[in-house]
């Protein structure tokens, strides 16, 4: 009795073991094998309601509304997303045909490509997804061979990726200290802009007293009140400028002076050197003519560089400035005795320095009232004083060095506010251009700034766009082998408008979208729509989070 207990509890045990490694339905995936388990019945995975017997599972005919009955045929091919045909909206459970592909990547295949007499290598590499062999097709396992290729693609990929992202790191440090720098920059010119507008306060109010001092000014007859000491006046500005002419003389003397010492030593060592036994008659007249020069010079019948020391010495004195003890003594001529208006404008030196002063900012205020309100006439000719003309250069000076900071400092805030995309990565681009040729253009796209197309042939470039903001752009496309694609989601994107206007037509516009790449690099350039244009674009700035992404059933073999 014990040994049939035993007997009956292994064959249970072994039941179990075959039904637990009972292997899945063709075309069934992994993830969808706990819907396939059941021994003696199926029920639809979309609709457990419905219970189909075993032998209906992978039958060619299509009995669940969700075609979950038919994963390894193209029965229910109608109903899936992979299969192309829009015309049902059934509610789908399977993704497709299920291709193992060991020795590579497994992965679905659209259902109408089962048993359709195609070998699908890129999708189904093991061939299974031909097991009936319609039209006497027969699909070889090649996933040895794919698979091996994919992986040194794939591993040049991952090389190409950890460069990329290192790059991008380099990219993030150096837009970080240049963000810093602009920071600094701005903390640097908010304090000259400070101080500026402080020295502008200062030379302001200085021009504003200056301005009172001088239209506060008497007006005195010419010194002495006569016409010698005006005369006299004239005669020394006069005299001056002879004097300030001649030393602009005798200095050019002495350099043409100095250039003739060293011609005459040129000939002197000429006048050694020569050959007398070379018939050369221009060199023998010029010899001759040094000879005669020279002992002219030694008679005294040529006047030398270092001669007439006594006209040197006249010159000296004639040079040195008026005084008292030299020359004229000019004070003896502007002076005089004052009129008695003169004397009268003088009696504040008799009076204490604190009431003197008291009162010659108390009478310059009343006289530039007075002529503020035209009663009294003004003495200037129109022209303003040279203390005048000086605060006010300086002032302007002072303003435009202000305005030029404070200028630089707006655009300085500007820019550190503008958006420079994830981690402000861009900063380390801006500035920089790549360029692409591309039938008979160069295509030219400089980060930040703007788009250009250049005809190889010679000519203007024409603008298509300038940068305008960062965006984001959803993109579905296959990615070549080389890896130089934008694949599947969503990807940064840099939107340039306002270019050259189209003829007939709006302003030129770029759309640059971003892909991650080991360096900056234009892929491809198209024009979408009439003046419309998509750049496709490798670079380390696009490459975040890249490390993580799953490589689709696109993006392989």
């Amino acid at each position: 009795m014990r040994r049939l207990h035993a007997l009956i509890l292994l064959s249970s045990a072994a039941g179990l073991a075959v039904a637990a490694d009972a292997p899945r339905p063709r075309g069934v995936g992994p993830e969808f094998a706990k819907f396939y388990k059941a021994a003696d019945r199926f029920a639809c995975i979309s609709n457990p309601t419905i219970i189909l017997s075993l032998d209906q599972v992978n039958d060619d005919y299509c009995d669940c509304p969700d075609g979950s009955d038919e994963p390894g045929t193209s029965a229910c091919s109608h109903v899936f997303p992979l299969s192309q045909n829009d015309s049902q909206q059934a509610v789908i459970s399977l993704p497709g045909f299920y291709c193992k592909n060991k020795g590579h990547n497994p992965g679905y295949i659209p259902f109408t490509n089962v048993n359709d007499g195609v070998c699908d290598y890129e999708l189904c590499c093991d061939g299974s997804d031909e097991w009936d062999g319609a039209g006497g097709v027969t699909c070889e396992n090649r996933c040895k061979e794919i698979g091996k290729e994919w992986r040194a693609l794939d591993n040049a990929r991952k090389k190409a990726m950890g460069a990329a992202l290192k790059r991008r790191k380099e990219m993030v440090l150096e837009a970080t200290t240049k963000r810093q720098e602009v920071e600094s920059r701005i903390a640097q010119l908010s304090t000259e802009v400070k101080s500026a507008d402080q020295r502008v306060l200062v030379l302001e109010k200085e021009l504003a007293d200056v301005e009172i001092k001088e239209k506060g000014k008497v007006v005195k007859g010419s010194p002495g009140g006569s016409r010698v000491n005006v005369l006299a006046g004239i005669a020394k500005d006069r005299i001056e400028e002879l004097r300030t002419n001649l030393l602009s003389v005798r200095s050019q003397r002495d350099i043409y002076h100095n250039k003739v010492k060293q011609l005459e030593e040129i000939l002197t060592n000429f006048r050694v050197d020569y050959n007398p036994n070379f018939n050369d008659e221009g060199v023998k007249r010029a010899v001759k003519a040094w000879d005669d020069y020279a002992a002219g010079k030694e008679s005294g019948a040529t006047v030398g560089v270092d001669d007439n020391a006594a006209e040197e010495r006249d010159l000296n004195e004639i040079l040195k400035p008026d005084g008292q003890d030299q020359g004229i003594n000019w004070a003896e001529w502007e002076g005089g005795e004052e009129d008695d208006v003169g004397v009268l404008y003088q009696f504040e030196a008799y009076l204490p320095p604190s009431l003197r002063h008291w009162l010659d900012q108390k009478l310059r205020s009343l006289r530039v009232m007075l002529i503020e309100n035209g009663i009294l006439a003004d003495n200037g000719n129109g022209a303003e004083s040279y203390l005048v003309s000086a605060a006010r250069n300086a002032l302007e000076a002072a303003q435009t060095d202000r305005d030029n900071k404070q200028k630089d400092l707006t655009a300085q805030n500007e820019d550190l506010a503008r958006d420079h995309g994830p981690s402000d990565i861009f900063r380390a681009l801006k500035g920089h251009c790549v360029k692409t040729d591309s039938g008979e253009y160069t295509y030219e796209l400089c980060w930040m700034d703007k788009t250009m197309q250049i005809p190889q042939k010679g000519g203007g470039g024409t603008n298509l766009g300038n940068f305008v903001r960062f965006d984001k752009v959803v993109v579905d496309e296959d990615v070549p082998a080389d890896g130089k694609g934008l694949g599947v989601g969503e990807r940064l994107a840099l939107l340039y408008e306002g270019g050259q206007h189209c003829w007939n037509g709006p302003s030129r516009s770029t759309t640059v979208v971003l892909g991650c790449a080991e360096k900056e690099e234009i892929w491809r350039v198209a024009e979408v729509e009439k003046c419309v244009y998509k750049m496709e674009v490798g670079t380390p700035a696009a490459c975040e989070g890249s490390e993580k992404e799953k490589v689709s059933g696109k993006d392989e073999l």
